[in-house]
């Protein structure tokens, strides 16, 4: 079979992973496969096509995905799989794909994704388990993954050796970078053994989703720092009782060398929270010396991006937010600037910090 792999035209930056663990299951049969983004008449007369999604809000690129390739092939089987599939499938029916698919395909799971598919990337991205330990009601994963699972003692057979580049002097190979996208690596089993592979092997590593913070310990601090990480140490802010955890794991990374400025803390809003409270959890963020950055709740189910307004909220202070991450932030971002820390220590409330008032007019 030739089989069309499609990835609807939403933004991300990541390449579809499910489409290309697809592509090497299917290649693995003896199929030919192939890749495309948006609506694009395919080189070939596709078989089977494959429509993944990704979140619930951005439903109707997919859709117009699965209109456009039913229109050209309309006796070809098409099924729809992904994230919004997964999460509203009832909604998900009415696209006119011909099946759903909810949840893992399991069979395709543990194999080396197809990178061939995309030679543009450079970097291998990894699940080295499945699920967290945590109930979070703001968060899809206990819906979709449920406990730690799908637990994995190596990596090395998900690295994909086209993603190695000779650099150096001593023409030594070195993997451009590991990605993973575990929702709880740390709570994993085999956390000490991923961290020794990564260690072993020299990879430059992204833990994407972020790490828990109640689970730095000194010794996980200390293994981080040893690492060659891409990217920040991403740790989450996300309800106030989570504040101890949060200074603390900052204060162990701090003590290994790990920069505040290259540590950054995911902060929900709009959630259970009031501004205030979403103030005070910023500024104690700042204060601790890491970067603080700005989430927006949106419910795992809803089709519009930013139509939710929590009850403790208001469209006002919500537009607040944004308007402040764009003019005193840094790409979206609360840095520790010292201008920025005083700006948030004077301020007695919400409104005072991230009011944004024009210049005073001087008299001539």
């Amino acid at each position: 079979m030739h089989v069309l792999l499609v990835e609807p035209e939403y933004y991300t930056q990541y390449p579809p992973l499910g489409l290309l663990k697809l592509s090497a299951y299917h290649k693995a049969k003896g199929d030919t496969t192939e890749l495309v983004k948006g609506r694009r008449y395919p080189k070939a007369t596709p078989d089977l096509i494959y429509v993944t999604s990704l979140f619930t809000w951005a439903w109707r690129p997919v859709w117009e995905a699965i209109k456009y390739y039913k229109a050209w092939f309309h006796d070809v089987e098409l099924w729809l799989g992904g994230l919004y599939a997964s999460l509203l499938p009832d909604h998900a029916s009415l696209s006119g794909a011909d099946h759903i698919y909810k949840g893992i395909f399991s069979e395709a799971e543990d194999m080396m994704p197809d990178y061939t598919l995309r030679p543009d990337w450079d970097g291998s991205i990894i699940f080295a388990s499945r699920g967290c330990v945590r109930n979070c009601g703001f968060c899809a994963v206990p819906v979709l993954e449920g406990k730690i699972s799908s637990v994995k003692y190596s990596i090395k057979p998900l690295v994909w050796p086209g993603h190695e580049k000779r650099e150096g002097c001593c023409d030594k190979k070195h993997h451009t970078r590991v990605i993973f996208f575990d929702n709880n690596i740390l709570a994993s089993p085999a956390w000490r053994n991923i961290f020794e592979e990564l260690h072993e092997l020299g990879l430059k590593v992204d833990f994407n989703q972020g790490l828990d913070a109640s689970l730095i310990s000194d010794e996980v601090a200390e293994k981080l720092a040893n690492l060659k990480r891409d990217s920040w140490i991403r740790i989450s802010y996300d309800l106030r009782d989570r504040g101890p955890y949060v200074e603390k794991a900052i204060e162990r990374l701090n003590a290994t060398g790990i920069n505040g400025r290259r540590i950054m803390v995911y902060t929900l809003f709009n959630y259970t929270d009031d501004p205030q409270d979403f103030f005070e959890r910023i500024k104690e963020i700042l204060n601790w010396g890491a970067v603080a950055y700005p989430m927006r709740y949106i419910p795992i189910y809803a089709l519009e991006k930013n139509g939710y307004v929590a009850p403790r909220w208001d469209p006002k202070r919500l537009d607040m937010v944004q308007r402040a991450r764009r003019v005193i932030g840094y790409g979206g971002s609360f840095p520790p600037y010292e201008g920025l820390v005083n700006k948030f220590n004077k301020a007695k409330d919400f409104d005072e910090a991230f009011g944004l008032y024009p210049p005073k007019r001087r008299s001539t």
